[in-house]
Formats: structure tokens, sequence, C-alpha cells
């Protein structure tokens, strides 16, 4: 991928969809049918979009910096608060059908304790994400072949932040799975089931990694034996 705003801008517009998304579709909970013990592994619809995003960040602050990386940070976290602004403010609006009023909270009216769950989790594993890429990144960069270590050990110890905060928040607190019998289990399990799938699609994006950042490779390379 070349270094370019053309190429900057549409990795800030994909991280941010993904971001939005993520918080509309989050509610519906995905059975796995696996099961830790008794207790059954369960996926907030929101695992596979936000998965997208550290990819989006890692990109991003390999050929344009950390710098960047932390702009991207910043402008998902504005997006998310107004798109939960917008859709509070259209659910308060009158609506001339009753019965789509129901259905617009059924889907959206869960969304304000995701949003929440999902700023509180996005930031503190988002800038840990940008941190430790960027840490280790540092140590490795005379090889950057070795491309694989920093994008996995960033998003590998970054999802633990993000999937941990955010189940708490949304469904331990947010839907009072804590307060219910069986419930610490409940959510203890959709942290495994979250991480283990995002884990898993952090090692499958690393071929993805790479094919799009192979020209910052080349001209490190290039820079190096010049």
């Amino acid at each position: 991928m070349k270094k370019n705003n053309s190429n900057l801008i549409s990795l800030n517009a994909v991280f941010i969809v993904c971001l939005i998304i993520a918080n509309v579709v989050t509610a519906k909970v995905i059975d796995t049918g696996l099961f830790i013990g008794s207790t059954p592994i369960l996926i907030p619809g929101a695992a596979l979009t936000y998965a997208l995003t550290f990819l989006c960040t890692d990109v991003i602050g390999e050929i344009w910096g950390k710098k960047e990386a932390n702009k991207a940070v910043w402008r998902g976290f504005a997006a998310q608060f107004l798109a939960l602004f917008l859709i509070c403010l259209t659910s308060m609006l009158p609506a001339h059908d009753e019965a789509m009023q129901t259905a617009y909270e059924r889907l959206l009216g869960q969304t304000p304790i995701f949003v929440i769950g999902s700023l509180v989790a996005y930031l503190c594993s988002q800038k840990w994400d940008v941190w430790i890429f960027h840490k280790i990144r540092n140590r490795f960069f005379a090889d950057p072949r070795r491309r694989w270590i920093w994008n996995n050990a960033s998003t590998l110890t970054s999802q633990i932040i993000d999937t941990a905060i955010y189940i708490t928040i949304a469904f331990g607190i947010g839907l009072g799975w804590l307060w219910q019998e069986g419930g610490v289990a409940l959510t203890l399990g959709m942290i495994a089931g979250q991480y283990l799938l995002k884990a898993a699609l952090a090692l499958l994006d690393t071929p993805i990694f790479y094919l799009l950042t192979n020209k910052r490779k080349r001209e490190c390379i290039t820079s190096q034996n010049g």
C-alpha cells in the first residue's frame, strides 16, 4: 500500500465504519455451540467487525507512524459519540408507526450501554495497541521481515484488554448478567469465547497485514542498503 492521503483516508473510513457497525450489531449474541465445562461459549455480534479495527490501526501505524495511528483512535472515539447522539436523538423524535418505534428501540435501544462499554474498552485497548506496537517495532525495526512479531503481539494483548472491559461493562453490568444466577460464569464464558475468536482472527489477518505493508518493507530494506 502506497503512503498517500487517499489510502490513509480509506483506512480511516474502514476503521470508523467498523467501529460504528460493531456497536449496532453487538446486541446479537452468537451461540458457538461450544462449552467450557457446563458454561456455553457465547460471542457478541461485534466480534468479527471489531477485530478489523486493530488491523486498520496496525497498518496505519506501520506505514504512517504512531502519530497517525493515535489520530485514527481519537477520530474513532469522536465518531462513536456522534453515532450515539444521532441514535438517541432519532429515538426521541415522535414516531408515525408505534410498531416501527418498538422495533427501533428493540434493535438500538440498548446501544447506549454498549457504546459506553465500547468507548471505555476502545480507548484502553487501542491506546495500548498503538503503544506496544511501536514499542516492539522500534526494537526490531532493523529487520522489517519480523513485522509479524509486533503486529500479533500488539493485537493479541490489546484484545485481552478490550474483551474483558467491554463484556464486563456491556453484558455483565449493562444487561445485569453479573447479578443473575450463573451470570458470572456466562460473562466469563463470553470473554473467553470472544477472545479466542479475536485471537484466531488476529493470527489469520497477518498475511493481509504483510500484503498491505509490503511496499513499506521494501522501502525500509532499500534505505538500509543505500
